[in-house]
């Protein structure tokens, strides 16, 4: 799967796999011009007919972060276009690329501004929903340096769909409890035995939800839907 998408001079292509869902991009600063990839765990084809087809000379792959789903097709770039892999700030013709420490998903995980127009979060902030990891590192990433950037940018996510920063503000489960605009829920559930409370459920992107939970001795935990029992 691929489509186009326009952003000012910028262009952006994606391919998102049928299976893991996870995206790759190749952003560009016009037709003709410089374009890097960001991620590679997706089908690349349409992508390397989108350079052909614009003209473009890539000179760069810039990773999120190194999970199997994002890396997979990195040696076929590389060896296509002899690029170099980057993981932090970079200009690169009509590019100016801010890396943004992000762990929490992982402890280098890094989220890339283009341009001060468009993010690429990685697997740290998704439409509806948040990533799996170190709890209070995935609430600072988010709140503290995600949810600071200008509320029009868009958010090129690691999986699915695009989004905005204004967006997760107003309508992601985690980042309205996490600001205070609706409480922590109250509902017990049961997560590998142990009890817990269901703070945040939310979508996310496979379709399987997303949940934040309190487990009794006070641990709080980022997980995958299909781990939490519910009553009823």
């Amino acid at each position: 799967m691929s489509n186009s998408l326009i952003y000012m001079e910028m262009s952006v292509e994606r391919s998102m796999h049928p299976d893991w869902l996870s995206n790759a991009y190749l952003i560009a600063d016009g037709p003709g011009g410089t374009a890097v990839f960001v991620d590679s765990g997706a089908p690349l084809e349409p992508l390397f007919e989108a350079v052909d087809r614009h003209g473009l000379t890539v000179t760069h792959l810039l990773t999120t972060h190194a999970d199997h789903d994002h890396i997979a097709g990195d040696a076929e770039i590389q060896e296509r276009y002899g690029c170099p892999i980057v993981k932090g700030d970079l200009e690169t013709g009509g590019l100016r690329i801010e890396a943004l420490p992000t762990p929490g998903h992982k402890d280098d995980h890094l989220a890339f501004v283009f341009n001060g127009e468009l993010c690429c979060t990685g697997d740290v902030l998704f439409k509806d929903a948040v990533g799996g990891g170190d709890f209070g590192q995935i609430k600072r990433s988010v709140m503290e340096v995600l949810m600071q950037l200008p509320q029009e940018m868009r958010v090129l996510p690691g999986h699915t769909d695009e989004t905005t920063i204004g967006r997760e503000w107003e309508e992601n489960p985690f980042v309205r409890v996490w600001r205070g605009a609706q409480p922590e829920g109250t509902e017990p559930c049961r997560i590998g035995g142990e009890d817990a409370t269901l703070i945040v459920w939310s979508p996310d992107y496979d379709g399987k939800g997303k949940a934040w939970v309190r487990f009794d001795d006070g641990r709080d935990a980022i997980v995958g839907g299909s781990r939490v029992e519910r009553e009823g």
